[in-house]
């Protein structure tokens, strides 16, 4: 039973603390049945029925946890569901859970390798919250994950998303210089031509043009930052 208590006393603190940090990263409607998802029962889904889950579960937590705010009607993206899973574990954000979790399989001999790494997020420096929203949401169909200000009237830091590839976007000056440049591996080139041809974007007509590697359709947004997606032959 001494083994047990640690995790019993975390399974605790998240069922206790679902409702503030759950409040924090998602808008939850005004009416009754929004309170009670903000509850203190919505996290306990991602500890029922096993209450010596450790942070190193915190990916299927965040997946049931998902499951159980859907259940109520309001959906989170699968990175945010992590944002708040990582919070209750009592890390800043989910990037230092996840090296945690590296760290601790490296250790006990679970790791394939002793470093490992994920794909990495390219930064585009924008300078219109509204012409990035357009182009990227409107136009290239991404999803806005999640957006942070660090007050009100200040820069915009938000990351979008689609098909697993992420994108931060950033009007903090020094992040990152316009003109940047990302490639991309994609299938279904061609139908992305097509849906991007079908939205009628006003300032960009992209084309599909073969290269001796692949397919390439290239795509620049309103700050000179360049996408290349690329279907290899």
């Amino acid at each position: 039973m001494a083994g047990r208590s640690q995790p019993t006393r975390r399974a605790l603190r998240l069922k206790v603390n679902a409702s503030r940090y759950i409040s924090y990263f998602t808008p939850f409607r005004s009416d009754g049945e929004g309170s009670a998802i903000a509850g203190t029962d919505v996290l306990f889904a991602a500890t029922k029925g096993d209450d010596v889950r450790t942070f190193k579960d915190a990916k299927s937590m965040a997946k049931t946890l998902r499951q159980a705010i859907a259940a109520r009607n309001v959906e989170i993206s699968h990175s945010t569901a992590l944002e708040i899973v990582a919070r209750q574990f009592g890390y800043e954000n989910w990037n230092i859970l996840a090296a945690r979790i590296d760290a601790e399989n490296v250790r006990t001999g679970e790791a394939q390798e002793g470093v490992s790494m994920q794909a990495a997020i390219p930064i585009f420096r924008i300078f219109s919250v509204e012409k990035a929203m357009e182009f990227y949401r409107d136009f290239l169909g991404f999803n806005v994950d999640w957006e942070h200000r660090f007050g009100d009237n200040f820069p915009l830091y938000a990351q979008v998303s689609r098909s697993g590839f992420r994108l931060h976007l950033s009007e903090h000056a020094g992040d990152a210089s316009p003109g940047a440049r990302a490639f991309i591996h994609v299938t279904g080139i061609e139908e992305l031509h097509a849906e991007l041809t079908a939205r009628n974007y006003r300032y960009m007509k992209p084309g599909l043009e073969d290269q001796p590697w692949g397919k390439e359709l290239m795509v620049t947004d309103p700050f000179s930052n360049r996408i290349t997606f690329c279907e290899q032959a």
